[in-house]
C-alpha cells in the first residue's frame, strides 16, 4: 500500500522480535464457522502484535502466550455484539494504543470506515505497519490527542483499557455529537462502574449494556456497555 512506513524512518520495524515460540493459536478451533480470509487476518494481526509487543508494550508480556483468548477472543466476541447493531459512518477507536478493538471491528466489518485514535507516535508506527501488512483499506490512523478533537462530533466510537466509564465519558465529551453511540469493552465489574458514574455524567450520557459473553478456556466474564450521548 502506498502510504506503508519507510524503514529509515523507522528502525525498529526491520529487527522486530521474534513471534514468541510458546504462544498459542486457538481461533480456529474455538470459532470454526469464521471465513478463512478473516481467520487469516486475525492471525497475521497476532502474529504482528507479538513480534513488536517487547519494544513497544503492546500488551501485559504476562498475556503473550494466551493472547489468543485474552485479547483477540475477547475482542472478536465482543466486535460480532457491536457489529449486529448496525454500523454507520466512521467508526472511532478511542486511545487505541495495540489497535484492539478497532482492527478486529474493521476485519469484520470491511466496508465500514474504522480510524484508530493514539497520540503515542511509535505506536501509531506500528498500527500503520500493521493494517499495511494486512492491506486494509477501510482503517487510518488518526495521530492526534483527544484534546485536539473538540468538536469533532464523533458519533460512534469503541474503546477497551482506556479508562473507567467515567473517566471515559468525561474525556470524550465534548468530542462526541448527540445521539452518538460508544462501545465500552468491560471485564465482570461492568456494572459497579456503571454504578459509580456521577450524576453530572449520567445527565449526559446513558449507558447500557449491550450483551454479556464467556471467554473460551477461562470462562472469564466479560461485557459490552454502550453509552449514549443525550445532550
Amino acid at each position: 500500500m502506498s502510504d506503508g512506513i519507510p524503514a529509515a524512518k523507522t528502525p525498529w520495524i526491520k529487527n522486530e522480535e521474534p513471534q514468541k515460540d510458546n504462544a498459542l493459536w486457538r481461533l480456529p478451533e474455538w470459532y470454526p464457522d469464521t471465513p478463512s480470509q478473516v481467520m487469516e487476518l486475525l492471525k497475521t494481526y497476532h502474529s504482528e502484535l507479538l513480534k513488536f509487543n517487547l519494544r513497544l508494550n503492546l500488551v501485559a508480556r504476562t498475556t503473550e502466550r494466551e493472547a489468543d483468548e485474552v485479547h483477540f477472543a475477547d475482542c472478536l466476541q465482543a466486535c460480532q455484539l457491536i457489529t449486529k447493531t448496525g454500523l454507520q459512518g466512521t467508526v472511532h477507536d478511542v486511545g487505541s494504543g495495540n489497535g484492539l478493538p478497532g482492527i478486529i471491528l474493521g476485519i469484520l466489518n470491511p466496508n465500514v470506515a474504522i480510524h484508530l485514535i493514539e497520540s503515542d507516535n511509535r505506536k501509531c508506527e506500528f498500527l500503520k505497519h500493521t493494517i499495511n501488512a494486512m492491506q486494509m483499506k477501510n482503517v487510518k490512523v488518526m495521530s492526534v490527542r483527544l484534546e485536539s478533537l473538540k468538536n469533532a462530533n464523533l458519533t460512534i466510537g469503541v474503546t477497551r483499557g482506556f479508562a473507567s466509564l467515567s473517566k471515559t465519558m468525561l474525556a470524550c465529551n465534548k468530542i462526541f455529537s448527540k445521539g452518538g453511540r460508544f462501545f465500552h469493552l468491560k471485564g465482570a465489574a461492568w456494572s459497579r462502574e456503571i454504578a459509580q458514574i456521577p450524576s453530572q455524567i449520567m445527565s449526559v450520557w446513558t449507558p447500557h449494556l449491550l450483551g454479556e459473553y464467556s471467554l473460551p478456556t477461562s470462562q472469564a466474564r466479560r461485557g459490552v456497555i454502550v453509552t449514549t450521548k443525550t445532550s
